[in-house]
């Protein structure tokens, strides 16, 4: 039985078998997370907690607000707990709820609270701790309480947990997890954003994938989200590209190749405009014709806009393929290009009318360091009478508002534009605009060591064609099992897509890193194929139990569940709903990442004790029971991040 997570290439060749077809999972996965996602489907189980209490005869404790006790167990518990520990210390439930912790390991509880939170004047928070957690009733909700210097940690009885978290999440299957936090809230994520005619590289990745993770997650808790993909698909690198493929375009390179004959068309000409320097006049040199040729554009010149309009609709083309195999959809594909000039002039009237601008040899500037001396001057019109990228960002912004009535719009873009959204974001509030304060920038490290102008980018698209090579290198080392895959290249895609994902996901989204194949083919330790694996074999457990039915499972004898090793697991397991809230809190993939990594850790160590086949019919129901959830807890939070969970491997 393999145990922990240094799985070598030769465990996983040894592991791979047969998986659920793509087709089906990714109908599974739009069914999770379509446009319809954020209708909650809870009419069937949406008092399942409650529910359990009744059948148990438990009294139900009050419900503060901001808790959500019918699908998360720990705002049960949170509930339970303020409400006991305001009778025994006299301090306002208000205070004691929104102080109760996480505990950074098990060993300190499931939850517990930092006494001098409880701003208590002329007491000693050690004492308090001791007195408090001697006379706390531990009632049917915990197994015990426990001071700790200034803190009391509380730890849940298993046995409850057991009887209404293993339930709740049979019965809730994939909404565990998810929570109504809102009602009747719009939020807009703009998200990946890629420019147009230049290949989808590994930077890229990163603001499509967070932004992902997080609209799946503002859906999970009760949001209706609009996924939308601002492309860069206006500006003076249109005429720069238009320039350079007249110099080095080929129509047949075009026809077999669109996105990398434009990306090297787009090396060439600014190898060009690097060897010029300043040597020729500005119209003559080829910064000066790609200028020419963009004003042409702006000003509605139609054969400047052909050739425009037929790299953009080759390149969304591309595009869309490379997101089909992300799990990616979006509602709207919007643009630079899609700003209208009547925006972008109104923009520029409210600028005017606030008294923001001034003019500075022929341009259009706004001072913000009368706001803020961090945000400097920023120019919103050049002197030839163009836009600029802030100026369409507003008129966007505005155009959007107008449109969506959006209560939240959250713009996922790289750490190095911290500037640009800054002062875009002050631009929109000293233009008057009340809900500019409802706008949020998630921003994220790059990825290091690549260039798009020296040519020195990693196409996505190969580095997913590189994962999927070596990982079905892998499978064809043991042919037998081999043999029984049907389509074993589409597995190979699913598990090495689950590594490039989850080596970016891991840590926090701030930090940069360098570009290494190695990192992105990696599969040993804890990586994306380690938690497909642990998705597998949760699977097989269920399959080779086949004759244990769902109706069984809800029924179990949980009592029977004693083991130190089945304890910790449900401890994890009634965490999730927790985990997604923390997760909206910091909109760091790296929180449901670390989780599942915990889980899947707990598992593996629970396979050599928890056996089900040999065992007594009700041993092996219940031990199933606590399987079947962990899988399924599983599934939600791989769903969650994005991945396709394969039922073989």
């Amino acid at each position: 039985m393999l145990k922990r997570v240094s799985y070598t290439l030769i465990n996983y060749c040894r592991c791979f078998n047969i998986y659920k077809k793509p087709s089906s999972l990714a109908v599974a996965g739009s069914r999770l997370f379509s446009s319809s996602r954020n209708q909650f489907n809870h009419t069937m189980s949406a008092n399942s907690i409650m529910d359990q209490l009744s059948k148990l005869s438990i009294k139900e404790p009050m419900v503060m607000e901001d808790s959500f006790p019918n699908v998360n167990v720990v705002d049960l518990m949170r509930n339970y707990i303020t409400q006991e520990l305001s009778k025994i210390s006299g301090v306002d439930e208000k205070l004691i709820f929104p102080a109760l912790e996480w505990t950074n390991t098990m060993e300190r509880g499931d939850l517990l609270i930092p006494i001098p939170r409880l701003r208590i004047k002329g007491a000693n928070p050690k004492d308090l701790a001791e007195e408090w957690s001697s006379k706390f009733p531990c009632g049917d909700f915990l197994e015990k309480v426990e001071a700790n210097g200034p803190f009391i940690q509380f730890f849940f009885k298993p046995d409850f947990l057991f009887r209404v978290v293993v339930p709740d999440i049979l019965t809730r299957k994939e909404e565990y997890g998810s929570c109504k936090l809102v009602e009747n809230k719009r939020v807009i994520l703009e998200f990946s954003s890629p420019n147009i005619a230049k290949p989808f590289h590994a930077g890229h990745l990163r603001s499509t994938i967070i932004g992902g993770f997080i609209a799946n997650l503002y859906e999970k808790l009760g949001w209706e989200v609009i996924r939308m993909n601002y492309l860069g698909d206006w500006g003076k690198q249109f005429g720069l590209l238009a320039v350079g493929f007249e110099r080095y375009g080929s129509e047949d390179a075009l026809a077999k190749d669109p996105i990398h004959h434009l990306f090297e068309v787009y090396v060439k000409i600014n190898k060009d405009i690097e060897e010029e320097g300043d040597s020729l006049p500005l119209e003559e040199s080829t910064n000066g014709k790609a200028r020419e040729y963009f004003k042409r554009m702006e000003d509605g010149d139609e054969e400047a806009l052909k050739i425009w309009k037929r790299f953009r609709e080759l390149s969304i083309e591309k595009y869309i393929d490379t997101y089909a195999r992300l799990n990616i959809k979006y509602d709207v594909y919007s643009g630079e290009s899609q700003v209208s000039k009547d925006s972008m002039n109104k923009a520029i009237e409210i600028f005017n009318e606030k008294g923001l601008t001034h003019e500075d040899k022929g341009a259009v500037l706004i001072d913000l360091t009368k706001f803020n001396k961090k945000l400097g001057k920023t120019i919103v019109q050049k002197s030839d009478g163009t836009t600029l990228y802030l100026t369409r960002d507003v008129g966007a912004a505005m155009d959007r508002y107008e449109k969506y009535k959006f209560d939240k719009m959250i713009y996922v873009i790289a750490s190095q534009q911290d500037l640009h959204t800054a002062q875009f974001f002050e631009i929109l509030k000293q233009m008057g605009f009340d809900w500019a304060d409802r706008l949020q920038h998630i921003n994220f490290g790059m990825v290091q060591g690549m260039s798009t102008r020296k040519g020195t980018v990693v196409f996505l698209d190969n580095i997913l064609e590189e994962t999927k090579e070596k990982m079905h290198d892998v499978m064809k080392k043991n042919e037998a099992k081999y043999a029984q895959i049907e389509k074993p290249e589409e597995v190979a895609d699913l598990v090495g897509i689950s590594a490039v994902m989850i080596q970016d996901m891991q840590s926090k989204r701030i930090n940069n890193y360098e570009f290494k194949w190695e990192r992105m083919l990696s599969f040993e330790g804890d990586t994306g194929p380690y938690l497909q694996y642990a998705h597998s074999r949760l699977r097989s457990v269920e399959r080779n139990a086949s004759e244990i039915t769902p109706d069984k499972l809800l029924d179990a004898d949980f009592s029977l569940l004693e083991e130190p090793a089945a304890i910790l697991l449900i401890r994890l397991l009634a965490q999730y709903p927790d985990v997604l809230r923390n997760s909206i809190k910091t909109h760091e993939p790296a929180t449901v990442v670390t989780y599942l990594f915990k889980l899947t850790h707990q598992v593996s160590s629970c396979y050599d004790v928890l056996w089900v086949a040999g065992q007594t019919e009700e041993l092996a129901t219940a031990r199933l029971a606590l399987y079947a959830a962990a899988r399924q807890v599983l599934y939600n939070g791989m769903c969650l991040l994005g991945l396709t969970p394969v039922e073989r491997m």
